[in-house]
């Protein structure tokens, strides 16, 4: 099964698109994403339909099938795509959101959480009045302040993504 495409995709250049998710990849590299992954979510992310198999992902990327596996995995992993069955087949297809970005930071709040409780353990044991205690302190401090402005920051972004999906009549 392939992908449609989309009003408007007829004419778009095809090595355009290919060097768009390499470049997008790199740039996911850099930030510190494996360079597989990297490309696979790129590839995802540019497809009209936002769904491919993993012989498409291969094809488009031109990489082996275990690789995209492996690729897969990870972005899994870290909730970026989700599987799936291709209808009436026994193929999977990899989906990526197009909320992702959001899906993914709202589930770092669990991890903030649970890095204030060891780091405040780690005050503990360190003394809050030690070089080290004091740097941890800080640390502590500074993911607080970053768990309390994520909510804030969340909630914005839905009430302009709202508005934004209102006004495209998406």
């Amino acid at each position: 099964m392939s992908e449609q495409r989309q009003p408007g995709a007829d004419d778009r250049d095809d090595e355009a698109v290919s060097q768009f998710v390499e470049r997008f990849a790199s740039q996911l590299v850099e930030a510190g994403m494996q360079r597989m992954s990297a490309r696979v979510f790129a590839c995802l992310l540019a497809s009209d339909s936002g769904v491919l198999t993993s012989a498409e992902l291969g094809e488009r990327l031109q990489v082996s099938p275990a690789a995209v596996s492996g690729a897969i995995r990870y972005l899994s992993q870290v909730d970026l795509v989700s599987r799936e069955r291709e209808p009436g087949s026994r193929r999977d297809r990899y989906r990526v959101h197009s909320d992702q970005w959001y899906e993914a930071l709202a589930r770092r709040d669990s991890v903030l959480s649970r890095w204030e409780t060891t780091l405040r353990e780690g005050v503990g044991s360190l003394g809050e009045d030690s070089p080290a205690g004091l740097r941890i302190n800080e640390t502590l401090i500074f993911f607080e302040f970053i768990q309390q402005e994520l909510g804030g920051m969340m909630e914005r972004w839905r009430d302009h993504r709202d508005k934004m999906r209102a006004e495209s009549g998406g």
